[in-house]
């Protein structure tokens, strides 16, 4: 039966099986070293020199390991003479401590060894294409991400995809234990205008018809309060097609909270209870600058800090510190010169602070940018982590804020008359959150982009250079899809 290579501690003087990969090989005069890379880290085995025994213990010196003789050994060690770096092999052989002097303190193993008894080669490799032993940071964005599945093999990265597992399940368990269902929304929904570019996808029995990816399961989890689900969550995929950056991918993963009879403070609250639990469970090292978490207005923190996603750590250098805290009033509306119209800030569901429709229009037409909102921003260390709002339950007050963005009665109706339609049927008064995920890790982590926390992440440029992805797609296809490419 396998064993993983961290347990080979706890089988000293037994007979196991270790597999895995060759994650280094050294020659010490005829005696071969290789550390074998699992799961779970890494164990070093020996072989014997041709000639040697296979029989050996923790007192024995390096001399007197290559003493004695067996046939079988030099067959082993011939075989064990061909191995190269990420070649799989399985090999049985007895645990014992190393030899004096000859242990190593900066791994978890160190002071055993598997004494190879039989070798098998379950698959060559080529070279790869980097040195797969470091951190992997200074190795050009390119080849890393063609060879993805290699760079995987980086125990950084295999801890940063298993800590993203380990808070993914805290996240479940938190919201589960408070009555939250989570609940799957569409990935093929309508193209609506909510401040980024839609991913399209053509619908090939509906020629000149598209879905669009979700920018965000915005209106679905709304149309689930009135439902009356009133606690909803999901861990959702969301598509945006904007530039990228350091904190930024065209495709992530938000935790998307949506709540009925709540106010600001329920949603707030919350949060912070969920997000001090969650660091003092996975993070206990971490040390959280101040709780309850700090709350600044918008107009606050850009005068003080001339940012609405302040860094309010007292100690930038120290990177087990973490300063979270909440911005809120955000303006309703801001202006877009180049469009020439006011657009809303956070999105337009976000609820107006307001009383009614004709305080919205008042108010509206006196100076716009004076509306603040019910919409509040997470942040983390100089990081937006998350933004959510009170939504708009009041029909008049959402068709007067679409009106004010610059929409006409019928686009209002085409784009978002299901929304107004389903309002009419009772709507609770409700608002969410929805934290990023990848940016969350990647503050954690101490990583310099959310790639690093990503399994398949994109290029700087959008690309996927593991896939050759996005690719041009036959004569044949679009065809069936009824679109031309324009040159």
């Amino acid at each position: 039966m396998r064993t993983l290579a961290k347990d080979i501690s706890r089988s000293e003087g037994k007979k196991v099986q270790l597999i895995g990969w060759v994650a280094t090989r050294r020659d010490h005069g005829k005696l071969i070293f290789i550390d074998l890379r699992d799961r779970s880290g890494i164990a070093q085995v020996v072989f014997p020199a041709e000639g040697g025994s296979a029989s050996r213990s923790g007192s024995e010196t390096l001399q007197g390991r290559m003493t004695g003789g067996n046939p079988k050994d030099e067959e082993l060690h011939k075989k064990a003479d061909s191995l190269r770096s990420e070649w799989v092999i399985s090999i049985e052989g007895k645990v014992g401590k190393r030899p004096k002097g000859m242990e190593n303190p900066k791994i978890p193993t160190g002071d055993y060894e598997l004494v190879a008894e039989q070798l098998e080669i379950l698959a060559m490799a080529k070279t790869p294409p980097f040195d797969l032993s470091g951190d992997g940071l200074d190795i050009g964005e390119d080849v890393r991400m063609k060879y993805r599945y290699l760079d995987l093999r980086r125990p950084r990265l295999q801890k940063n995809l298993r800590v993203r597992a380990k808070i993914i399940k805290f996240i479940r368990d938190f919201l589960t234990e408070k009555d939250f269902v989570e609940i799957e929304t569409p990935i093929l929904g309508k193209s609506t205008p909510e401040g980024a570019r839609d991913y399209l996808v053509p619908a090939r029995l509906y020629p000149g018809h598209f879905y669009a990816l979700p920018q965000s399961p915005q209106q679905y989890k709304q149309l689930l309060m009135v439902a009356g689900l009133e606690r909803y969550f999901q861990i959702a995929r969301c598509f945006r097609d904007e530039d990228t950056r350091g904190d930024r991918q065209p495709e992530f993963t938000q935790l998307d909270v949506e709540m009925s009879f709540v106010n600001q403070d329920d949603v707030l609250n919350l949060i912070e209870e969920l997000y001090v639990g969650l660091v003092k469970t996975l993070y206990p090292e971490k040390k959280i600058q101040k709780i309850p978490f700090p709350r600044l207005s918008y107009k606050e923190a850009m005068e003080k800090y001339q940012s609405d996603k302040p860094d309010l750590r007292k100690d930038k250098n120290n990177p087990d510190e973490l300063a979270f805290a909440f911005i809120v009033d955000f303006p309703m509306f801001e202006w877009k010169e180049r469009e020439k119209r006011w657009d809303a800030v956070h999105h337009p569901f976000t609820r107006p602070q307001v009383k009614d429709k004709d305080d919205f229009w008042a108010r509206f037409k006196k100076d716009p940018a004076s509306i603040l909102a019910h919409q509040y921003d997470f942040i983390l260390n100089g990081c937006e982590i998350g933004g959510g709002s009170i939504r708009s339950h009041d029909p008049a007050v959402l068709q007067a804020v679409f009106e004010a963005m610059g929409n006409k009665p019928a686009d209002i109706k085409e784009k978002f008359g299901h929304m107004l339609e389903a309002f009419e049927y009772g709507v609770p008064p409700h608002g969410g959150i929805a934290p990023g995920i990848d940016r969350l890790i990647m503050v954690l982590m101490n990583e310099p982009n959310i790639r690093e926390v990503v399994a398949f992440p994109k290029t700087g440029d959008g690309r996927d250079l593991m896939m050759d992805a996005p690719s041009e797609i036959s004569k044949e296809q679009l065809k069936e899809l009824n679109i031309k490419i324009g040159k």
